[in-house]
């Protein structure tokens, strides 16, 4: 009986040494945009730009889903999880009925889907200008330079979409 009462710290004791690194994609950017998402829903804000913010959240989780999964890579294995993710996510709220359009409409898209849609593209697209400026300079410009060109990202097209809805539609 001995045994067993100290068996089980040991074994997560050792669970902690053995535990593998995360490859993350930047927890960072997910903690920042899960941060955006959730105080533009409590603000009421517009559901267009909280699909921007809700794109940038799905967009770093599944980075980091794809980091996390590198051993097994597929061609094109990136952009196939980020479509998946978007895809189920929004396939899942059109479902139980998260997406409706009596908050009406921007180019025939409900607003949360048009918010998503605009910022999972901006979003992967600043991905990849941020790995191409990796890639040329070597290095990263200045500390945190991902996160800051991510959230920099969706904070002007939050405003751009701002200004979209009370101005022009």
């Amino acid at each position: 009986m001995r045994y067993i009462k100290y068996s089980i710290p040991v074994s997560a004791l050792g669970l902690l040494f053995l535990a593998k690194p995360a490859y993350a994609h930047c927890p960072l950017c997910v903690a920042g945009a899960g941060a955006g998402l959730s105080l533009s829903r409590v603000l009421g804000i517009d559901d267009s730009i909280t699909g921007v913010w809700m794109a940038a959240f799905l967009g770093a989780s599944s980075f980091w889903i794809s980091n996390s999964i590198k051993k097994t890579y597929i061609p094109y294995q990136k952009l196939i999880i980020y479509l998946a993710v978007f895809a189920t996510t929004i396939l899942s709220f059109y479902r139980f009925g998260l997406i409706n359009a009596h908050n009406g409409l921007i180019y025939n898209l409900p607003k949360l889907t048009f918010g998503m849609a605009v910022g999972g593209v901006l979003f992967y697209l600043v991905d990849i200008a941020n790995a191409q400026i990796k890639e040329k300079k070597g290095k990263v410009m200045f500390p945190y330079q991902s996160i800051v060109f991510m959230l920099g990202s969706m904070i002007v097209l939050s405003i751009g979409i701002y200004i979209l809805i009370n101005y022009f539609i």
